[in-house]
């Protein structure tokens, strides 16, 4: 390990200090917070999570957190946003698809969705997770990855910069420039069935609080594996 691991550590062991010191009831506080603004906590928690986990995959990669062009801030900004629109995701699907079980099952209206939403776990809520695991994945992660990708290309093809960001994307050179054997072969084929089904499944059942604690350290490994991915060979 190096310096700059240690001080990474030091920074990660800092911000999680007082989620573990009752008196500061700053697990009060987060909760509070995201309860009543999802979406702007939402946004910091992916712009901050899910960043840290692609800068790990640099330092895997090069061996370093940080190179010119990387652009943090406009990374920031980008996950923050992507942030937002899983958080939505995750209500619809949470919301939706119980009901569309209940439909195509011919159940009385309401009964998998009571189910789905008791705290106590059964069987029957764990089937309807990966149910809402598996339509969300399928359906919204593999358009949300490949934006993703395109937009990472924006910002290393603008020089990192958060002027840059905002300047016209160019989709289709984009979409054209994809390494489509990776984002396809692995991105989507491989980390949505193997890793993102299970992991989702298993937030889907977690108490509502511990859902939004879960949901923000899978965007550090969202972050992990889509930055890995753009290294793979």
């Amino acid at each position: 390990m190096k310096k700059q691991d240690f001080i990474l550590l030091a920074c990660v062991a800092v911000f999680l200090t007082p989620f573990f010191i009752p008196a500061t009831h700053f697990f009060e506080y987060f909760e509070l917070a995201t309860n009543n603004y999802p979406f702007i906590m939402a946004f910091f928690k992916f712009a901050i999570l899910a960043t840290l986990g692609e800068m790990i995959a640099l330092r895997i990669r090069k061996g370093q957190y940080y190179e010119k062009g990387f652009g943090v801030m406009p990374r920031m900004i980008v996950w923050g946003f992507l942030g937002i629109c899983i958080a939505m995701s995750m209500i619809i699907f949470k919301t939706g698809v119980p009901r569309f079980l209940e439909i195509i099952g011919h159940c009385e209206k309401g009964t998998l969705t009571e189910i789905f939403a008791n705290p106590a776990f059964s069987w029957g809520k764990l089937g309807i997770a990966f149910a809402v695991s598996v339509l969300m994945n399928s359906i919204f992660a593999p358009v949300m990855m490949t934006f993703h990708k395109c937009t990472d290309i924006h910002i290393l093809s603008n020089g990192g910069t958060v002027v840059g960001l905002f300047r016209p994307m160019k989709m289709r050179q984009y979409l054209q420039s994809i390494d489509w054997g990776t984002q396809w072969g692995f991105v989507i084929k491989k980390t949505i069935p193997l890793f993102w089904f299970p992991a989702h499944t298993i937030t889907f059942i977690l108490p509502a609080t511990f859902q939004v604690l879960f949901a923000a350290l899978l965007g550090v490994a969202l972050g992990l594996i889509l930055a890995l991915a753009a290294g793979r060979k």
